[in-house]
């Protein structure tokens, strides 16, 4: 059985914001990116030598509308069905993010004052509704969605069984992916400490590689020293009570 082989699908730039392709015996997509990039990624797929309408199953990572904007839209051009976290679900029954935006610096928080922050995509009801780890090779393709819990509630990551670790955002590279190699949050987290465990989680499972859903694909090793910085960053903030969560946020 070959591996599974995970290709990036660029929506904007060349790593701000990414889809993912995966090819086994059939090929399944991960994440459908910003309102109207249905076609875009149509076409991306199709560029890869892959008929769309061979999509068995699209899975989204979170129910944020970088990565659902277009996932409505991509089921009916594929006719592939929507997989989804139902933690999340409210987002996408809603058509937008279900929590406010909590940023975790300085880009974060200028882009919450944005117009960007307030957009809304299409709404849909997922066809498969993820509770826990769920194995994909029903679908084709030898891999497991993970729940990831933290930058929301319903948060997941895809491993493959080769390693490749599709990883949504859990983790990020800076400024939305113009910084290569370099690990970082993203714009928002619903829970850093959370998503920082569950982060530390997929680590310990040895992944080769981390695809993410903002920038070029990140070294475990480096990702891992990174991440074990950032714990102590977060312990001496939570200490002093500056760690806030949404649900600190709404109380």
């Amino acid at each position: 059985m070959s591996p599974t082989k995970v290709i990036a699908l660029p929506v904007l730039g060349r790593h701000a914001v990414n889809a993912y392709l995966l090819l086994g015996r059939h090929p399944i997509i991960v994440d459908a990116g910003t309102p109207g990039s249905g076609r875009l990624i149509h076409r991306h797929v199709a560029a890869h030598g892959v008929d769309p309408m061979d999509v068995r199953l699209i899975v989204i990572t979170h129910g944020h509308i970088d990565h659902f904007g277009s996932a409505a839209e991509l089921s009916r051009l594929t006719g592939a069905p929507i997989a989804a976290h139902i933690a999340d679900l409210g987002a996408y029954r809603a058509g937008r993010a279900g929590q406010p935006y909590l940023p975790t610096g300085l880009f974060g928080r200028l882009f919450a004052r944005t117009s960007k922050a307030r957009e809304t995509a299409e709404p849909f009801e997922p066809d498969v509704l993820i509770r826990g780890e769920t194995h994909l090779s029903d679908f084709g393709v030898e891999a497991r969605i993970m729940p990831t819990p933290g930058h929301t509630a319903g948060s997941v990551s895809v491993l493959t069984d080769n390693g490749d670790l599709v990883a949504g955002d859990l983790v990020a590279t800076p400024l939305l992916g113009f910084v290569k190699g370099r690990p970082a949050n993203p714009p928002f987290h619903d829970d850093r400490l959370g998503n920082l465990a569950s982060l530390r989680e997929m680590l310990a499972l040895g992944p080769t590689k981390l695809h993410v859903g903002h920038g070029a694909p990140l070294d475990p090793g480096r990702v891992g020293r990174w991440a074990a910085a950032e714990q102590r960053r977060l312990d001496r903030l939570a200490a002093r009570g500056r760690l806030r969560t949404n649900e600190t946020a709404v109380a």
